[in-house]
C-alpha cells in the first residue's frame, strides 16, 4: 500500500493536536455550510423548473401536474440511488449511524453526491421529506472523507464525522446550538470534552456560511407567545402525552412502508416513482377540498424558509407551519394533516426516495398543536391563550418522540423561532412525550432501521455486540484483593501503590465477603469525628455486592452496573457464589466491544458463507504468517492492497483485533481477507511471498 501524501505531511509537520482539529472543523463546517446553500437553491430551482416547465408545455394538465412531477422526479432519483450508492436511500441519519458503530466513521465520497442529487429532485419535484437529513449525511461524509484522507484514526474520524453532522443541522435550520445537540444527543451520545469544542466550530462555521447566503433572520416569524396562567401547563402536559402516541404512529407506519417496498419484488430503481405515484394522487385528492389554494410556482424563491409546498403535504411544509404558527388555519385542514402528513412521507420515503425526517416531524407536530390548541381555545378560552403558541411547542414534542432527543428538539424550536417566552412548556411537553414514546416503542426514527439489521444503538454503541462476548473472555483473572481484617492505613498503600479504583474483599477462608473502592475510603476519611486508627476495611467496604457470572454476556454485566453507576463487579462460581473467580470494570467492557465487533463482523460472513458462493466474484480467505514472510514485522498501511480487499480480522493467540493502519504483523497471526475473487490471490501473496497452497488455511464451506 502506497503511502499516503497527506498523512506523510502530517508526521512531517506533525502540528498541535489541538490547532490541527480545530482548523478541520472550520474547514469540515465551511464546507457542509456552502453544500447546505447549494442544497437550498438546487431544490428551489428544481422545483420552480419542473412545475413552471410542466404547467408551460403541457398547460391542459392542470391539477395533474402535481402527480407528474413528483413521479419524474422519482424516475431520475431512483436509479441515481440504487446504481450508484444505495446509502442515500431513505433518510440518512442511520446510515450515519451504522458508519460510526461498525466501521469507525466512515463513509464513502460518492454517498454526499448522490444524497444531495436525489434528495433535490426529490423534494424539488414535491416529495414528502425535509433537508436537514441529507445535509447531514452530506457534512457526515465530508468529515469521513477528511479523516480517510489524512489516515486519521477511528476516534479521530468519528469526532469528524460529528462535526459534519451538527454543521448540516446549523446550516439548514440556522440554529448552531441544536446542531451541536444533535451530534451528541443522537449520533454519539457521548462526547469527550476536547472533543466538544470541534464540533461547536463546525457549527459556528456552517452557521456564518450559510447566513452569509440566506439571512440571519430565524426560519420562522412567531409572535411573542406567553403563558397566561400557571394552570395552562396541565394542556401542556396533555399535549406531551398525545405527541407521543402520534410520533409513535409515525415511526409505525413509516417502518410498515418500508417492509411493504423492501419485500417487494419489484425493481429497485422503480420503487420510488411508485411512491411518488401514491404520494400525487392524494395530493391531487387534497387539492380537490373545498377551502385549499395551491400555490403559484412561479413565486417560489429560495431562502429562509425554504420553499413553498404544494400541496401542503408535499415538499418540507415549512410555509404552511408558519401559518399555523399564526393560527390563520382552520381546525380541521390541521386535524387532517395530522393524518396525512405522515402518510405522505411514508409514500416518499418508504418507497425508497431521498431526504429527511426532521422536517415532517416538525410538520406534524405544528399540525397537531395547532388543532389541539384550537380545541383548548373553545373550551377553556381565556385560560388556554392562543393556539399557535401550541404549534409552536408541539412541533419539538412530536420531534422528540420521533428522534427520542428532548434536547435537540427544545434548541431546534427555540432557535427557529427565536421566542424564549415558551420555555417552560417547551421543556414539559419534548421530555414527557419523549420519555412515553421511549415506554411505548423502545426504537427511535433513526434507531428503527438500525434495529431490523441487528443493530442496537445505544449510548453511541451496537448493543447486541454485547450479547456475543461473555464475561469470562474480558475479565481480569488475577485481581487485587484485600482482606476484612486489615486497616485502613493499609488500604490507603494498596491505593497509592496500584492506581486501583477499587479491590474485592475477602474474609479469613479467602470468600468474596464485599468490594471497597477509593470513594469509600474518601468519605470515611472526610468524617473528621473518626478514630481512623481503630477502622478496618470491613468497616467502609460494602457488604455482598453486586455480582456476575463467568459465562454470562457482557450485555449482563453492563445492565448490573448502570443502576447505581458501578465502576467494577465481581465475577463469581454458578457452584458458590462465594469463591471469587476474577474481576469486570469499565475498561474490561469498552475491550469487550472491540472483539464483539470482529466477532459480529466474522459471524456475518460465516452466516452469508453460502450467499457469498453464490455471488461471482467475491469470496474470503484465511491464512497464518510464518517467519520470513513479508508481512511479518511489517505495518498495514505499507503493504500493496487492492481497494478490492478488506483485511477484516487478525487472530493472535487467540485474542482476535481490527488491523488498523498502523498494526503490526506477526509470525503466527491468523489473517483473515474478504474481497473479490480475483484480488485475494495477489493480496495473500503480499502477505506471505510465498505459494499460496504452502500456507493457506482456508475456510471450509459447506457444499451447496
Amino acid at each position: 500500500m502506497k503511502r499516503n501524501p497527506f498523512g506523510a505531511l502530517l508526521d512531517k509537520i506533525s502540528p498541535p493536536e489541538g490547532l490541527f482539529l480545530l482548523i478541520l472543523a472550520v474547514i469540515i463546517g465551511g464546507a457542509t455550510g456552502l453544500a447546505a446553500v447549494f442544497f437550498i437553491h438546487l431544490i428551489a430551482v428544481i422545483q420552480h423548473r419542473s412545475y413552471s416547465t410542466v404547467q408551460f408545455l403541457f398547460p391542459h394538465l392542470g391539477a395533474w401536474s402535481y402527480v407528474f412531477v413528483p413521479i419524474a422526479g422519482a424516475l431520475l432519483a431512483g436509479p441515481l440511488i440504487a446504481w450508484f450508492a444505495r446509502e442515500a436511500k431513505g433518510h440518512g441519519v442511520p446510515e450515519v449511524m451504522q458508519a460510526l458503530v461498525l466501521r469507525g466513521g466512515r463513509i464513502r465520497p460518492r454517498v454526499a453526491i448522490a444524497k444531495i442529487l436525489a434528495s433535490a429532485l426529490c423534494i424539488g419535484t414535491g416529495g414528502s421529506a425535509g433537508r436537514e437529513g441529507p445535509i447531514v449525511q452530506v457534512g457526515s461524509t465530508l468529515g469521513s472523507v477528511t479523516g480517510q484522507i489524512l489516515h486519521l484514526s477511528d476516534d479521530r474520524i468519528k469526532n469528524l464525522v460529528a462535526c459534519g453532522a451538527a454543521a448540516g443541522i446549523a446550516a439548514t435550520f440556522n440554529a448552531p446550538i441544536a446542531g451541536v445537540a444533535f451530534a451528541i444527543e443522537v449520533l454519539m451520545c457521548e462526547l469527550q470534552v476536547r472533543m466538544f469544542g470541534n464540533v461547536v466550530i463546525a457549527a459556528v462555521s456552517a452557521s456564518v456560511v450559510s447566513q452569509m447566503y440566506l439571512g440571519d433572520r430565524p426560519a420562522f416569524t412567531v409572535p411573542s407567545y406567553t403563558m397566561d396562567s400557571p394552570l395552562t401547563i396541565l394542556f401542556y402536559l396533555l399535549l406531551g402525552l398525545v405527541a407521543a402516541l402520534v410520533g409513535v404512529l409515525f415511526i409505525r407506519m413509516l417502518t410498515w412502508f418500508e417492509d411493504i417496498f423492501d419485500d417487494w419484488k419489484f425493481p429497485l430503481p422503480l420503487k420510488p416513482a411508485v411512491g411518488a405515484l401514491l404520494l400525487g394522487i392524494m395530493g391531487l385528492l387534497y387539492l380537490q377540498l373545498p377551502g385549499i389554494n395551491s400555490n403559484n410556482p412561479a413565486e417560489l424563491q429560495p431562502g429562509m424558509p425554504l420553499i413553498e409546498n404544494i400541496p401542503h403535504v408535499y415538499g418540507s411544509g415549512f410555509t404552511f407551519i408558519e401559518e399555523a404558527l399564526h393560527g390563520n388555519t382552520s381546525f380541521w385542514i390541521l386535524a387532517l394533516l395530522v393524518l396525512l402528513k405522515p402518510l405522505a412521507t411514508s409514500f416518499t420515503l418508504g418507497s425508497g426516495n431521498s431526504g429527511g425526517v426532521f422536517a415532517p416531524s416538525l410538520f406534524i407536530g405544528a399540525m397537531l398543536g395547532g388543532a389541539m390548541g384550537k380545541l383548548f381555545s373553545a373550551w377553556q378560552p381565556e385560560l388556554a391563550g392562543p393556539s399557535g403558541a401550541y404549534a409552536l411547542v408541539d412541533m419539538a414534542a412530536v420531534f422528540a418522540a420521533c428522534a427520542r432527543a428532548p434536547l435537540t428538539a427544545m434548541l431546534i424550536v427555540f432557535e427557529m423561532s427565536n421566542d424564549y417566552a415558551l420555555i417552560l412548556p417547551l421543556m414539559l411537553t419534548a421530555v414527557t412525550a419523549s420519555y412515553l414514546a421511549q415506554y411505548l416503542h423502545p426504537e427511535s426514527i433513526y434507531t428503527m432501521k438500525l434495529a431490523k439489521r441487528g443493530i442496537r444503538f445505544e449510548q453511541g454503541r451496537d448493543m447486541d455486540i454485547m450479547q456475543g462476548v461473555q464475561v469470562r473472555e474480558v475479565m481480569n483473572r488475577e485481581p487485587v484483593t484485600i482482606y476484612t481484617n486489615q486497616p485502613l492505613a493499609e488500604l490507603y498503600q494498596q491505593f497509592q501503590e496500584t492506581n486501583l479504583l477499587g479491590f474485592p474483599v475477602l474474609d479469613g477462608e479467602e470468600s468474596l465477603w464485599g468490594i471497597v473502592s477509593l470513594q469509600d475510603l474518601e468519605r470515611t476519611l472526610s468524617q473528621s469525628a473518626i478514630n481512623l486508627r481503630t477502622l478496618k476495611v470491613e468497616d467502609i467496604a460494602t457488604i455482598d455486592p453486586a455480582t456476575v457470572y463467568a459465562d454470562e454476556p457482557i450485555w449482563t454485566a453492563i445492565q448490573k452496573m448502570a443502576p447505581r453507576d458501578l465502576a467494577r463487579l465481581p465475577v463469581v462460581s454458578r457452584s458458590s457464589e462465594k469463591q471469587l473467580l476474577g474481576l469486570i470494570s469499565r475498561s474490561d467492557i469498552l475491550r469487550a466491544y472491540d472483539v464483539g465487533i470482529v466477532r459480529k463482523q466474522r459471524g456475518q460472513l460465516l452466516e452469508g458463507d453460502l450467499t457469498l458462493r453464490r455471488e461471482q466474484y467475491n469470496d474470503f480467505t484465511e491464512f497464518r504468517l510464518k517467519t520470513g514472510q513479508n508481512a511479518v514485522g511489517k505495518k498495514l498501511q505499507d503493504l500493496n492492497l487492492s481497494e478490492s480487499v478488506n483485511v477484516v480480522s487478525m487472530d493472535r493467540e487467540g485474542v482476535l483485533h481490527i488491523p488498523r493502519g498502523n498494526t503490526c504483523f506477526a509470525a503466527g497471526d491468523i489473517i483473515t481477507l474478504f474481497g473479490r475473487k480475483n484480488s485475494l490471490g495477489p493480496a495473500q501473496a503480499e502477505f506471505t511471498s510465498v505459494k499460496m497452497e504452502n500456507d493457506s488455511v482456508k475456510h471450509e464451506k459447506q457444499p451447496d
